[in-house]
């Protein structure tokens, strides 16, 4: 009886720790992060401050959600998305556009700056102040046809010539070398190359597309998924972009502390740049809008306007497709 009583409490005990690893087992997986990932546009910067200060403070932790943040390789962010190899990118309007216009169901889930703060730049010795200047001159791109359409839709309000102006691809040379080389001026964020010029104390002339055309005033860059995680997997989306409020909320309040977190992410960046650029860019993530990421349906409509009557589309746009605010928190939440 003894023994049996033994046997009988052993049994128990095992029973006991097996439904207690049992029930560990189950939290754990329960509490389990998923795993998904964002592709960046570029090499990191202070455009993407807000996605690494919702991975340092925890903020997607917190939401269930382990993030690993990517770079782009030959494959660009559109296309690693597109394809689902990336549940999330940053992208650009322009490229939004151009890819639903062929089929690929992009979508835009916030708008990292509210408003265009890119524009074309030179050295004040080149005495370039605005488009009409622009004659006679070496402009050094990326070889977009973009690129000529908004020069000459600038040229044009002042009857100025596009064909007089040259344009050249300046492949992989920054702004400073190609404009002490070989090019005049060149098309960039003044949130970045242009804080960097005041630094090297190189003294620019900026020509604001914004100036020119509130058409040209679109956003650049966004945040981006596929239509089929959002019709799939609408609680991760829902999710990523609470933490990745957060995420920018944090960085807007506080943009010293965020640019350490982002220097320490990316100890490679320039201390000063990086400090410098996200004291001018904070401010500018949310401006005038009602809260962080929002996007408005006619910014969208213009843009794809502008460049339908540009000849750089075959059609026009769905507009209400290509964007959502659906999964941004509600104001005050």
């Amino acid at each position: 009886m003894k023994k049996l009583l033994i046997l009988f409490s052993a049994f128990l005990l095992v029973w006991s720790l097996a439904a207690c690893a049992s029930s560990q087992s189950s939290v754990e997986k329960e509490g389990a992060l998923k795993k998904v990932s964002i592709v960046l546009d570029w090499t990191p910067n202070t455009n993407h401050t807000g996605i690494y200060v919702a991975k340092e403070k925890g903020y997607f932790k917190k939401h269930g959600l382990d993030v690993n943040i990517i770079l782009p390789g030959e494959a660009g962010a559109d296309q690693l998305v597109a394809s689902g190899k990336s549940e999330f990118g940053v992208s650009y309007q322009e490229g939004i556009t151009q890819a639903r216009i062929q089929g690929i169901p992009l979508v835009s889930l916030a708008a990292v700056i509210q408003h265009n703060t890119s524009g074309f730049a030179s050295p004040k010795a080149k005495n370039i102040v605005s488009p009409k200047d622009f004659e006679g001159k070496t402009y050094g791109g990326w070889g977009s046809p973009i690129e000529k359409a908004v020069i000459n839709s600038l040229m044009k309000q002042e009857n100025a010539d596009v064909e007089k102006v040259k344009i050249i691809n300046m492949g992989d040379s920054d702004f400073f070398t190609a404009v002490n080389r070989d090019i005049d001026f060149a098309w960039i964020y003044y949130g970045w190359t242009g804080v960097e010029a005041e630094i090297r104390n190189e003294p620019i002339n900026m020509v604001y597309l914004t100036d020119y055309s509130e058409k040209l005033d679109y956003y650049t860059p966004v945040i981006t998924t596929n239509e089929k995680m959002i019709k799939d997997a609408p609680g991760t989306v829902k999710a990523f972009m609470a933490a990745l409020t957060e995420g920018y909320e944090f960085t807007i309040e506080h943009p010293a502390d965020s640019a350490d977190i982002l220097i320490k992410a990316v100890p490679d960046l320039d201390e000063e740049l990086v400090k410098r650029s996200q004291e001018w860019l904070s401010p500018k993530y949310q401006d005038d809008a009602e809260r962080w990421g929002e996007q408005k349906l006619e910014i969208w409509e213009n843009y794809s306007e502008w460049m339908f009557d540009n000849g750089l589309l075959e059609k026009e746009l769905e507009a209400d497709k290509a964007f959502t605010n659906e999964f941004l928190p509600k104001r005050g939440n």
